[in-house]
């Protein structure tokens, strides 16, 4: 039985181009880093270790493996000398270790995101099966300029990687590109890693040596081309890493939608890789789901809307709404221009209409908060009715308080609920209340003054306003 591959992923360049001071390894596109997105391919051939070598912004970049992977290894290389360099590094910690074993080594590049697992089995597969010494993972390029092309003798073996600018007008027509990934017998690989020089124009060792070393020993090495040159394409600047989003968007979308989930306008919707969708599910145009966001069977979502890490019932529908953390149970709709902020459900059923905004709020089963309403810290019983511009009045400049609301209450519009306070199954507010004392179930609480009306305000306080002249022509129009 062949023995585990090792995985090194090479993360350790400075990405100067992409101006930043996030190293470039940890970029993210559709909710992942583009590291992450390389680890999730390798995960493919359950290797045995895998190894990221660092180097520039090694400290973020290990604290961010930590949090994403933190069963890979990592080793720093000082000094950024090439990739054959790194690889080098790479394989002595992993001697050092005692780990090297007679299982492949694949290296693949930290800042590939549109690398698929298929493609890193098929790279073992195609190494495992070809008695080759080394396989180079390669793609065919419209324009492949700038790129080392590949030949291959008659057999489909790899004869050489001949750079661009050293290429004369025949290599120079060669189509296929060294996409910069390999996978390796280790007993091949380490001396030749070991007879690499620096004897070039930028002073480094270059893993593609080790390639041209095997061939002038005899040793073959073989080829695999992907099927899609997407795959192989690196980021190096935000353009590319818009391209990337771009083409890693349009991967998604088309997934889903072959899985059943209707999509209006695929090109305006962008969905994390850690979404889960059901089928029937209906996505419209201006609409963005991330992280681990699940919507249920038939939901409704859009247009203009963001979830962010939320759970979607069946039936639901959201529209025009930002949404983070939050629970919509099946049947619920929300918005239009509606904000749910952490810690709020909304019940089966229930509502939560425009221009609402809820926090840490549990609205219950086809209660009701239609518009124009702040609901922070409350819990709201099933079939309760919220008036318009209802606000609870949750926090008192030091500390935030509850407010409950039973079953089927009624609160009038305009209504302010001073937490902490209870108003009971069944009661009611009247509106323009400031209510500051718990309601009992069924009752009727007012907190507001008397009306008063001054006759003749208008006429004495503002005179020669267009008010006092409307309230002139009013007063003869209605006198006897």
């Amino acid at each position: 039985m062949t023995a585990a591959p090792i995985v090194i992923v090479l993360a350790a360049g400075e990405g100067t181009r992409m101006r930043s001071s996030l190293p470039k390894v940890m970029h993210s596109i559709a909710g992942r880093s583009l590291v992450g997105h390389v680890l999730e391919a390798a995960a493919a051939v359950e290797p045995a270790h895998v190894v990221v070598v660092v180097g520039h912004g090694r400290d973020q970049v290990v604290a961010h493996l930590e949090e994403i992977a933190p069963w890979v290894d990592t080793v720093v290389q000082e000094e950024q000398r090439g990739t054959g360099n790194a690889v080098r590094v790479a394989v002595e910690a992993l001697a050092a270790q005692g780990v090297l074993g007679g299982g492949p080594v694949i290296v693949l590049s930290g800042d590939t995101p549109l690398l698929t697992g298929d493609t890193v089995r098929s790279l073992l597969t195609t190494q495992q099966d070809s008695g080759a010494r080394a396989t180079v993972l390669t793609a065919d390029l419209d324009d492949p300029s700038g790129y080392g092309r590949v030949v291959r003798d008659a057999d489909g073996m790899v004869v050489s990687i001949v750079e661009h600018r050293d290429a004369d007008e025949g290599t120079l027509g060669i189509r296929e590109i060294n996409a910069g990934m390999y996978a390796f017998d280790p007993q091949a690989l380490v001396p030749a890693l070991g007879s690499l020089t620096t004897a070039n124009a930028q002073g480094e060792e270059y893993l593609t040596d080790v390639i041209g070393l095997l061939r002038e020993q005899g040793d073959p090495v073989a080829a695999l081309k992907v099927p899609d040159s997407d795959e192989i394409l690196g980021v190096n600047d935000r353009v590319q890493l818009a391209e990337a989003a771009a083409l890693m968007r349009d991967r998604i979308n088309r997934r889903w939608m072959l899985d059943g989930v209707s999509m209006l306008e695929p090109e305006s919707i962008w969905i994390d890789v850690d979404v889960d969708l059901a089928r029937d599910v209906i996505l419209l145009p201006q609409s963005t789901l991330r992280g681990p966001t699940s919507v249920a069977s038939g939901a409704r979502i859009g247009p203009g809307t963001t979830l962010i890490s939320c759970e979607v019932g069946e039936g639901a529908t959201i529209l025009h709404a930002w949404c983070e953390l939050a629970v919509v149970a099946a049947d619920a709709t929300v918005g239009p221009f509606t904000y749910l902020r952490p810690g709020t459900t909304v019940g089966a059923g229930a509502k939560a209409g425009a221009f609402v905004e809820m926090k840490n709020a549990d609205l219950g089963a086809r209660a009701k908060v239609p518009h124009l309403s702040y609901v922070g810290d409350a819990v709201i019983g099933e079939g309760s009715n919220i008036g318009a511009a209802t606000i609870f009045v949750n926090y008192d400049g030091v500390d935030k308080h509850p407010t409950v609301v039973g079953r089927h209450a009624r609160i009038g519009s305009d209504t302010m609920l001073v937490a902490p306070v209870t108003v009971g199954d069944g009661a009611y507010t009247a509106a323009g209340s400031v209510i500051t004392e718990d309601v009992p179930p069924g009752a009727m609480a007012v907190g507001r003054s008397r009306q008063r009306t001054i006759d003749g305000w208008v006429e004495r306080r503002r005179a020669g306003t267009a008010a006092a002249e409307a309230a002139r022509v009013a007063q003869q129009e209605e006198a006897p």
